[in-house]
């Protein structure tokens, strides 16, 4: 798990099937204090989560097939929750 704040919104002309139809969106990471860690990385959003939003992230591979229900997909980042303020 990683908290991480929702920047931006990735868009793709061409990508792999199992992304078709799916939210992109880029996350900045946060470190124990808050501070940006690392550089942003793209997460599927499954929580309906928007720009400006403290978000929890997973990189299990397994959350991120059943999410999207395919066997086979190169998602790593999945959006599994909004942090409450």
């Amino acid at each position: 798990m990683q908290l991480g704040t929702v920047v931006g919104l990735a868009h793709g002309t061409v990508k792999h099937a199992s992304l078709e139809g799916q939210k992109m969106l880029v996350v900045q990471p946060q470190g124990v204090a808050g501070q940006p860690d690392g550089m942003p990385l793209v997460a599927i959003d499954g929580v309906g989560a928007g720009c400006g939003q403290a978000v929890m992230l997973s990189s299990d591979g397994r959350g991120a097939r059943a999410l999207l229900g395919e066997i086979a997909t190169p998602v790593r980042w999945t959006i599994v929750g909004i942090q409450d303020a």
